[in-house]
């Protein structure tokens, strides 16, 4: 499997099929008991697995934020972490917050049970995105949110990773969300790559009755 840089690739399949594991090997939170997975052509088992980290932007589900931080010391750990002093961090907490929608003042010194589902996770994004990495991997960022803010959500990744131009690896078992966001899916079934391309082609050319009926039950009415 190929991910082209500044593009979004979505894994694509039900629960337990590998997504996950999938994107853990690709910052190391996993190890490949065979294979080698490569990020700009280097094999990730032979780098320092801090400094590969901090090129990686990572976002989970409900954005697990830390609880006893703000909204602005969240984002701004990793830029501290980096040394970044201290005009530098506020001018980037000043975009991050302006790109994701939020003010600053009002929702900076918010603790996380005091926001939103969807400020959580604009935050989340905005943490994921505070050094600026050149990837970033996200795994369901919007599976805890309900349908009407992930979809608003979702709107609002796609036209960010369009203006920012960040590679992404998003995992996901949901069609219409892969469909949204991607410019090409991997579909996954039981730990094997069962079809990639983009998904006008996986639409239109199912290479299985896996896939067709993956796509066709889980698309429901709207097919």
């Amino acid at each position: 499997l190929h991910v082209g840089g500044a593009e979004t690739t979505a894994l694509l399949g039900p629960s337990g099929c590998g997504k996950t594991t999938s994107l853990k090997l690709v910052n190391r939170l996993t190890s490949p008991t065979e294979g080698r997975v490569c990020v700009d052509g280097r094999d990730v088992a032979g780098s320092d697995v801090i400094a590969l980290r901090r090129q990686i932007g990572y976002v989970v589900q409900d954005a697990a934020l830390f609880p006893h931080l703000t909204a602005r010391d969240n984002i701004d750990l990793v830029p501290k972490l980096l040394g970044w002093d201290d005009r530098r961090r506020q001018q980037r907490a000043e975009e991050l917050f302006a790109l994701m929608g939020l003010d600053l003042v009002a929702h900076g010194k918010r603790y996380p049970a005091e926001l939103s589902g969807g400020q959580r996770q604009r935050v989340g994004l905005a943490r994921a995105l505070a050094a600026d990495p050149p990837i970033v991997l996200m795994d369901e960022p919007f599976g805890a949110l309900d349908p009407l803010t992930r979809r608003r959500m979702q709107h609002e990744l796609r036209d960010l990773t369009a203006r920012l131009r960040k590679t992404v690896l998003l995992v996901t078992h949901d069609v219409e969300e892969a469909f949204l966001l991607a410019q090409h899916v991997a579909v996954m079934s039981d730990g094997t790559l069962v079809q990639f391309g983009s998904p006008d082609e996986i639409r239109r050319n199912p290479v299985s009755d896996f896939v067709a009926e993956f796509v066709r039950q889980t698309r429901g009415e709207r097919c």
